[in-house]
């Protein structure tokens, strides 16, 4: 079952942002680009990695109105300790959501049961509150904040564009296709 225009059920999380706690909910999503990016557990090995290659890239989301939001199933406490003890993670400016109850790894279907963690899911969030992309990787498997920027940047263009396209490999400022029956089988 795909998860494409599903709404992101009313939520409200305690973060760790700024060295500081402070709850995130859904109203925070509404009105801009958001990306959920969930990670298996804080004190892992992948997972650091991929929090700077997002705080890295971090100012380009903000330059196109998107928020990330770095979610794993640990308490904000953890969060806070991780930061306090991790060269990588003291770094990060993004909120950390901490989901102890499993609420969002439930609604965003990435809850492994049985480990009490989520799978490395991300997900792209309309300002209308709809996820418009996703993915989810194996846990051994870290993700790209170069393409997840791109593909940000893509939904954003068709969001505001309806009538047109971004093939592979787009960027902002190339080509894009309007469908019409001249390029079935054109292309």
């Amino acid at each position: 079952m795909s998860l494409i225009n599903k709404e992101v059920s009313a939520f409200s999380v305690q973060a760790f942002q700024d060295n500081a706690f402070h709850t995130v909910n859904k109203e925070d999503l509404l009105g801009k680009w958001s990306v959920f990016f969930f990670y298996p557990a804080d004190f892992t090995f992948v997972c650091p990695t991929e929090l700077e290659d997002l705080q890295n890239n971090y100012e380009k989301f903000k330059a196109i109105n998107c928020e990330i939001y770095s979610v794993s199933c640990d308490t904000h406490f953890v969060h806070k300790a991780w930061h306090d003890h991790s060269e990588r993670i003291s770094k990060l400016e993004y909120p950390m959501l901490a989901d102890p109850t499993h609420t969002l790894a439930h609604d965003f279907e990435v809850l492994i049961e049985e480990a009490g963690q989520a799978e490395r899911g991300t997900f792209i969030i309309n300002p209308e509150g709809k996820i418009v992309a996703y993915e989810v990787n194996s846990g051994n498997v870290g993700r790209n904040a170069d393409e997840l920027l791109r593909k940000v940047e893509a939904c954003q263009f068709v969001h505001e564009h309806g009538d047109e396209v971004c093939p592979a490999k787009w960027k902002p400022g190339e080509k894009t296709l309007k469908p019409t029956l001249d390029l079935v089988g054109a292309l």
